[in-house]
Parts: C-alpha cells; sequence; structure tokens
C-alpha cells in the first residue's frame, strides 16, 4: 500500500474525507497528537486501525465528533457531562459516557462496554475534516502499539507508512501529550490525564476525582478475566462441536453455523467478532452452547482469542 501525503488545504481535507468514506485509515492531527482515524461506524475500517497499529487487544478507541450536538447522539449526557463539555470542548478532554442506544458505533470501538470514549477536538484540521467527513471518527493515536505518540506528521510516517491510506500533515500539535480522560458514568473519576489539569476539573464539578478503574468495576477492557460473555456456555478451538452446539467456524469448516471468516483473515473475522458472538448467542439460547473453530494467534488473532478466552472464562 502506498500511503498518500496530503497537506492541510481544501483539497487535501476534501481528499482526506473521500477516503475515510471509502473505509480508508487517514491520520490526521489533533491539539494533542496524532490520531489514526477510521469510521467509527464501520467495522472493518476499526477493525483495520487494530491491525495497522499492531495494537494487541480491543481497547475503547475515543471518538472524534465536530461538536456537542453529533456527542449526544452516541452518548448519554447528564448535568455533569454538559458542564464539562461548555468549560472544554473543543479540547484536550475526552469524557467517558453511557452510550446511546441505536447509536451506530462499531461495537469495536466501544470494545463491547456499555460507554464511548468521546471528545470534540479544537485543532482546525481536525474539525475542518471532521465536517468534511460527516460523520464520527475513532482514532487512538497514530503510531506502531507501545511506541511514542506522534506530534508531527513525519513521526506518524515512520511508524506507519505503507499500512494506511493517507496522513494529512497539519504541523506540529501543540499540546502534545494525550487528551485528559474523565469518566462520567458513575463518580466523576479521573481515568488518565493529559491536557486538561484534574485541578480544573475538580474545580468545575466542585468534587475530588476519583481514582478510575477497577477489577470490580471495569471502565476499560482487560480488568476482568470473564467478561464479553454471552449469556450462552462457549468452548473454544474446537474442531468438531458436539450435538446442539452453535459452531462459529474460521476459514473452511463444515457444518458451521455462522462463520468469523470464511476466508480465514483475521482482520475480518476482527471486524465481525462481536457480532457473531451476539448473533450465535440468540441462537443458542441462555441454556445452550457455542463452539468456536481454532483462530490463529497472529496479528489481529491475538485479540479476537483475548476475547473469546474471556467469553469462555469460568462466571462469576
Amino acid at each position: 500500500m502506498v500511503t498518500e501525503d496530503l497537506t492541510d488545504s481544501p483539497e487535501g481535507i476534501a481528499r482526506a474525507a473521500e477516503v475515510l468514506r471509502g473505509g480508508g485509515l487517514v491520520a490526521f492531527p489533533t491539539e494533542t497528537v496524532y490520531g489514526l482515524g477510521g469510521d467509527a461506524r464501520d467495522d472493518l475500517a476499526v477493525a483495520r486501525i487494530f491491525d495497522a497499529k499492531g495494537r494487541p487487544r480491543f481497547n475503547p478507541l475515543i471518538v472524534h465528533v465536530p461538536d456537542v450536538a453529533a456527542a449526544r447522539g452516541y452518548a448519554l449526557f447528564d448535568d455533569r457531562a454538559e458542564a464539562v463539555a461548555a468549560a472544554f470542548w473543543p479540547g484536550p478532554l475526552t469524557m467517558v459516557l453511557p452510550l446511546r442506544d441505536g447509536s451506530g458505533l462499531s461495537p469495536l470501538v466501544t470494545a463491547g462496554l456499555a460507554t464511548v470514549a468521546i471528545r470534540v477536538p479544537a485543532h482546525p484540521v481536525a474539525r475542518a475534516l471532521l465536517r468534511a467527513f460527516g460523520g464520527p471518527l475513532a482514532a487512538p493515536s497514530a503510531n506502531p502499539s507501545g511506541k511514542v505518540s506522534p506530534t508531527r506528521a513525519a513521526h506518524v510516517r515512520a511508524g506507519l507508512s505503507g499500512r494506511i491510506e493517507a496522513v494529512l500533515d497539519g504541523g506540529a500539535c501543540a499540546v502534545g501529550v494525550e487528551s485528559t480522560i474523565l469518566g462520567l458514568d458513575g463518580a466523576a473519576a479521573l481515568l488518565r490525564p493529559g491536557g486538561v489539569a484534574a485541578e480544573e476539573i475538580e474545580s468545575l464539578l466542585g468534587v475530588a476525582l476519583v481514582a478510575g478503574g477497577s477489577a470490580e468495576k471495569p471502565n476499560a477492557p482487560g480488568q476482568l478475566a470473564s467478561h464479553y460473555a454471552p449469556a450462552a456456555g462457549v468452548r473454544l478451538d474446537v474442531l468438531r462441536p458436539k450435538p446442539g452446539e452453535v459452531f462459529v467456524g474460521f476459514g473452511p469448516c463444515d457444518g458451521a453455523a455462522l462463520t468469523l471468516s470464511e476466508s480465514g483473515d483475521v482482520v475480518e473475522a476482527a471486524a465481525r467478532l462481536f457480532h457473531v458472538l451476539r448473533e450465535a448467542d440468540d441462537l443458542a439460547g441462555p441454556s445452550g452452547r457455542i463452539a468456536f473453530a481454532p483462530v490463529p494467534e497472529v496479528g489481529l488473532g491475538r485479540a479476537v482469542n483475548d476475547r473469546l478466552r474471556r467469553a469462555a472464562a469460568p462466571r462469576r
């Protein structure tokens, strides 16, 4: 794949929006760091974000929208969220809020959780791109997983050239650290320090922020052994299902009721995973069983298997 270099001209922004509408990935500047953007409603585009980054798990991704009105279409706002949005948006702050029913977002964006991380960026190029695209963009930092976050287009090209469709060059990022993440799906919680000081948020809300994340009340994936679990029981690495089991195949499989990918593509399997889990659960019923064919531990196959192991873990 040849990665296009786009300028922040009207023509470059229009081209970037065209690439995104076609399911492609575009790195773009925000005031914090460069984000790797894909259509947050497109399962395959979101799966390709994880694949391009080499991201080992389906961690929730931040959804970028152009304004508060758009954010309300994807998340439920209480009075606290409205106050925070009025004070800090557009800007380097992300809120984790309850997901609105019928949002249309890919479940890969939320990692199957009932919350969504969302923000309105302040960077003029990001805002212009969001307006031109006309939809929500899922966008983690535009760097290989585990590497230093990029604050210039050259950093993005060094890490992701040949793995994504385009880089939209908007110059150096002003803030240079990721957005603050504020959880408001319960008690106000600081989930990640960043571009907005916790003290500013505490002053606005009039409460001290609690530390976010626990094994008892996860607000991000990977905090419980049993997670993403359907009502039906789950068996993994099955070559021959037992009578009555709903068999989910991968690659060529005889007798599979459903498949993660007929062609054996781990990226397609990642894109379909949450949808297939729900469909298999509906077919099996709460007292039934689901059997999954083996998925190779390569690329996004590791993330697929991580989620399947959590779905199959003993329930508390």
